[in-house]
């Protein structure tokens, strides 16, 4: 039986022997041919373990094949990083590289919006603490019950649920109307270009202070009665010529007084 077939019949039993001989033969064979064969052959022994830990994570909106190919990746850093010298057994070394991993694929590849890391894992370890509970407890956790089991506040739990919001994003498109008439993207907003006139507004009323009572009367006919010259000229009894000169000269003093103003 090959040391593939074991690891196929006990995922996660016979690596402790056979792979852990691979990784050890690995450190002292020097590089080449020889020992790109054993990395081969001992990341294939290691297999079920990335396999198993991508299994926990599934279920949470990754494909698990996905998983499974980061928790490989995991496994082939855990392989070439790894000092049999330093007394530490392979499996203790490997599982927190590939979880890390995972954790790492979820944080860059699944969230709609960027929030902090810190707020990232949090919703990873409030995820898994709902599953656990819900099972445990026969019925959907509270606040307080998340808090006590992950040793944190209820604000520090109720922050990663409102980060956890950040994970998904809705479509402009979405209809929020009964009828279906009226998207999301309707309610947003426009630019109000009004705005950039507000200044403008503000130092106009001290600006028509300064012109007389005709000039006044002629510019509020023309602009907000929206009359025309010769319309203005019947209703203050003097030409539309002179209408005409009237206008341009309260113009002019207008522009003089808004610029010295603004």
């Amino acid at each position: 039986m090959t040391v593939i077939e074991a690891d196929n019949r006990q995922p996660l039993g016979a690596p402790e022997t056979t792979a852990s001989d691979l990784l050890a033969a690995m450190a002292v064979t020097a590089p080449g041919p020889a020992r790109a064969r054993l990395r081969d052959r001992a990341i294939e022994a290691w297999l079920p373990l990335a396999r198993h830990l991508a299994n926990r994570y599934s279920g949470r909106g990754e494909p698990t094949d996905d998983l499974i190919q980061t928790a490989t990746v995991g496994l082939i850093k855990a392989v070439d990083k790894f000092d049999p010298e330093r007394g530490v057994d392979f499996a203790g070394y490997a599982i927190p590289t590939i979880i890390g991993e995972i954790k790492r694929h979820f944080r860059d590849r699944t969230w709609s919006v960027r929030v902090p890391r810190r707020l990232q894992e949090l919703r990873l370890a409030i995820t898994e603490a709902n599953s656990t509970l819900t099972h445990r407890l026969g019925r959907s956790p509270t606040v307080p019950d998340i808090a006590g089991h992950l040793g944190i506040g209820e604000e520090e739990v109720l922050e990663g649920l409102e980060g956890a919001r950040a994970y998904n994003a809705t479509s402009l498109s979405t209809p929020i109307s009964a009828d279906g008439s009226t998207e999301l993207g309707d309610t947003l907003g426009g630019e109000d270009h009004e705005y950039e006139l507000a200044e403008t507004r503000v130092a106009l009323g001290p600006a028509l202070a300064t012109l007389d009572d005709r000039e006044q009367r002629i510019l509020t006919l023309r602009f907000y009665g929206n009359l025309t010259q010769s319309q203005i000229a019947d209703q203050i009894g003097i030409s539309q010529m002179h209408v005409s000169r009237l206008l341009t000269k309260a113009l002019a003093k207008l522009r003089s007084q808004l610029a010295a103003d603004l």
